[in-house]
């Protein structure tokens, strides 16, 4: 590890709780979102939505649309249809457990004969003015003939439900398996106990501060899109697929971006649409999404159903876990996955503990509601919530304390690497550990003395743990690219993309670690499709180790570059030149020159610093398995039914933390979003397929009053399938808050007989539950 010689560099490296570069731009209001940006001459677009879950659509009357002031153009599915546009990309990797091939129904970019969901675009309105935009919309008349809607997938598989699509029967996109069928039915038959619980894995709408919100234009030849992303690289790929053009003949920009969680790293109908727009009328179309109409048109998350059982010997040691059940797709697979529910459920599910055996299999089905994406964790948080659960109950029906019940079943020290029946291998980490230094500092012994006194107060009081292990993104090349600027700055090139994490301020850090660069210097491009030769956009928790990694090795490249240039220099054989600190210097002797001087001194000779710039692609290997245990504490009011976290501690491995304070900062974000579902964000529809959480009026998001202080405490081993040593953050707060959570609300209402509840468990189901257990 190279340090800087200047001491001022050294609060700036690796381990360093830097402040985020971007903040005091931020703070000023000085960001430049998506919706903030205009181009000379530019035109507005709304969308025309269908106002039905499911129809036969016979046709789109835009006459009058058309004639109001300010409208310019409206186009349908088949003008961009007569185009060559489309259709939208779809893909899945999984197979059906029969070997089948699984079948991809074609969408339109609109709609063309057929709606599936309420809020499923069909047709664009280009005006002069936003407002006249939304005018337009309003007076374009659709005939639709309505058709009975299905939004559970289990209703959507039953006999004569609804069918979405003719080429897909029993609405049934994939029926996956995963494990030994037989053995797994054996040591079932040979358990000498099972729990068995029902879980459900609740929808959500993903609701980031921003909006999505695009501006398109045709410049020199080709598109151009300025847009929220979470990857520009990959998202010009899969842009220009759909627009039938080669990806040099399409730009992505993208600047700061409010939030994402997943939602924005699809394409979506309005970008090709706008596209169309943009080239066909000559001018720049501006689109920015209503906050009504995200919640229709942006991709939910979760919507699993699960049936999760788990057998154990007469000492309370795992035999094999079993989960059957649906991933809920909604309408379409464009800016929806399979992975959430199927893939990730088997790599997450057994958590830090031995579990010889796991099977998995998953019903995948089209529901008329809105498609399902990637949220926060994509089937890390899910999986980990149903062993947790699993785990509680077990103890609970076996009469074995639920801590000892997992010290008995923990992966331990000596057993990593541990091959886990779900084909991974853990690396590092000390789970026992973690569950330890956990009930410490949640002062676990005394949880009690706490149970009693809101007794005395007429509440229940309970306390979970979640112990958690994630599986982060799989391997994927990624740019690390190192550029020396004529103003004296170093830029890094990276194709991950910051939505909010604080990317420039730890890639910098690991910039400053590897070449003594010095911190204030240091800029980050992530937005710019045309500057990166690779990337694979940010998303399964890998930007640091993919981004981070890619950084190091193209920090090497520099310094083997820089040694014949330095050399040459200070008048030296090649050889003899060693570089520490930030600086290459002869070998035995203090002559050497700083990699900025460096920089500079080539610059005044020939007016250009290229000859230190790396463009560099690194193949980043492995996944990392980042884990930890939270412990939360909740009060339930009976009276109401109201449930508040009370406290919240959390021990967590992250490997080596590049920035502490950043790490902190992305699981008390998860945190609060995990408590969100597990309490509050009821997703809810209507038996027409209507959305009757359509707005802030019916939808409850967490607020400052509903987040307890959080105790965060880091107990590292470092990751060894990356050169850092991290193991990824973002997504870890979720998959420890909902398992934790949970428990402890069972654990709350067990005084009262209630040994399970699902979420969401807003005030209204805890109530009716207490109800219930009274009768």
């Amino acid at each position: 590890m190279n340090l800087p010689l200047d001491p001022a560099q050294l609060k700036f490296g690796i381990g360093q709780s830097v402040s985020r570069k971007e903040d005091p731009v931020l703070l000023r209001g000085e960001g430049r979102y998506s919706d903030d940006l205009s181009l000379p001459g530019q035109l507005h677009a709304a969308m025309v939505r269908s106002p039905y879950a499911h129809g036969v659509l016979n046709g789109i009357d835009v006459a009058e649309a058309l004639a109001l002031p300010g409208v310019v153009a409206i186009y349908t599915g088949k003008d961009l249809e007569a185009a060559g546009l489309g259709p939208m990309p779809a893909s899945v990797a999984q197979k059906n457990r029969d070997g089948r091939p699984v079948h991809l129904p074609s969408q339109p970019i609109l709609a063309t004969r057929r709606v599936r969901f309420v809020g499923d675009p069909v047709a664009i309105v280009i005006a002069e003015t936003p407002k006249q935009a939304r005018d337009a919309v309003e007076a374009v008349v659709l005939d639709v003939e309505a058709l009975p809607a299905v939004t559970e997938a289990q209703d959507a598989v039953a006999p004569g439900a609804p069918q979405l699509y003719d080429d897909v029967p029993g609405n049934q996109v994939v029926d996956f398996h995963y494990g030994d069928t037989e053995a797994v039915a054996a040591a079932f038959a040979g358990a000498a106990h099972v729990t068995r619980l029902s879980l459900r894995n609740s929808r959500i709408v993903v609701s980031p501060m921003e909006p999505r919100s695009a501006i398109a234009s045709w410049e020199d030849g080709r598109y151009v899109l300025r847009m929220g992303s979470q990857g520009v690289f990959g998202m010009r790929a899969g842009i220009a697929k759909v627009m039938g053009v080669k990806p040099e003949q399409m730009r992505v920009l993208t600047g700061q971006v409010g939030g994402s969680f997943g939602m924005k790293a699809s394409v979506y109908p309005e970008y090709p649409s706008l596209l169309f727009a943009a080239r066909k009328l000559g001018r720049p179309v501006k689109w920015t999404d209503t906050r009504s109409e995200s919640f229709l048109s942006d991709s939910h998350g979760r919507d699993h159903d699960m049936m999760a059982e788990l057998a154990l010997d007469a000492d309370g040691k795992f035999r094999a876990l079993r989960l059957t059940g649906f991933g809920n797709l909604g309408a379409y697979l464009s800016n929806a996955t399979t992975i959430p529910s199927t893939a990730n459920t088997v790599k997450n599910v057994i958590g830090v503990y031995r579990t010889p055996l796991v099977e998995v299999s998953t019903r995948c089905v089209f529901t008329n509601t809105t498609p399902v994406g990637a949220y926060r964790g994509a089937g890390r948080p899910e999986g980990n919530y149903y062993m947790e659960r699993l785990v509680d109950q077990a103890a609970r029906e076996m009469g074995i304390d639920r801590v000892e019940l997992r010290r008995r079943n923990h992966i331990t020290p000596d057993q990593i690497p541990y091959d886990a029946p779900s084909g991974m291998q853990y690396d590092s980490g000390n789970f026992p550990l973690l569950l330890d230094k956990a009930l410490e500092a949640a002062e676990w012994d005394s949880f009690g003395q706490r149970r009693a006194e809101a007794r005395a107060r007429g509440k229940l009081r309970g306390i979970g743990i979640g112990q958690y292990l994630e599986v982060t993104a799989p391997a994927s090349k990624e740019m690390g690219g190192i550029r020396f600027d004529a103003d004296g700055g170093v830029t890094i090139l990276t194709g991950t993309l910051d939505y909010g994490q604080g990317h420039a301020s730890a890639f910098a850090q690991v910039l400053v670690d590897r070449l003594g660069v010095p911190f204030d210097r240091i800029r980050l491009e992530q937005g710019d499709s045309d500057l990166l030769i690779a990337g694979g956009g940010t998303g399964g928790s890998r930007s640091i180790m993919a981004s981070g990694t890619a950084i190091a090795a193209a920090s090497a490249l520099v310094i083997e570059k820089g040694k014949p240039l330095a050399a040459n220099l200070l008048e030296a054989a090649v050889e003899d030149i060693e570089f520490m600190a930030g600086r290459f210097t002869i070998a035995g002797t203090d002559r050497g020159i700083g990699i900025m001087d460096l920089a500079a001194q080539l610059r005044s000779e020939t007016g250009a610093s290229s000859a230190l710039d790396v463009s560099h692609t690194d193949q980043y290997e492995e996944s990392a398995f980042p884990n930890g245990c939270h412990v939360a504490e909740v009060e339930v009011d009976p009276e109401t039914g109201e449930t508040q976290v009370v406290r919240y501690t959390t021990v967590n491995d992250f490997g080596v933390l590049v920035n502490p304070m950043l790490v902190a900062g992305q699981a008390h974000g998860g945190i609060v979003q995990g408590i969100g579902q597990a309490l509050m964000e009821a997703t809810a529809y209507d038996e027409s397929g209507q959305l009757l959480s359509g707005s802030y009026m019916d939808y409850g998001l967490p607020r400052a009053e509903h987040a307890p202080f959080f105790g965060f405490a880091s107990q590292p081993s470092p990751a060894r399938t990356n050169v850092l040593g991290a193991k990824g953050c973002g997504e870890a707060g979720c998959a420890g808050a909902l398992p934790s959570v949970m428990n402890a609300l069972a654990d709350a209402l067990s005084e009262r007989g209630i040994s399970h509840i699902d979420m969401p468990a807003t005030p209204q189901r805890v109530w009716a539950a207490l109800q219930s257990a009274q009768v």
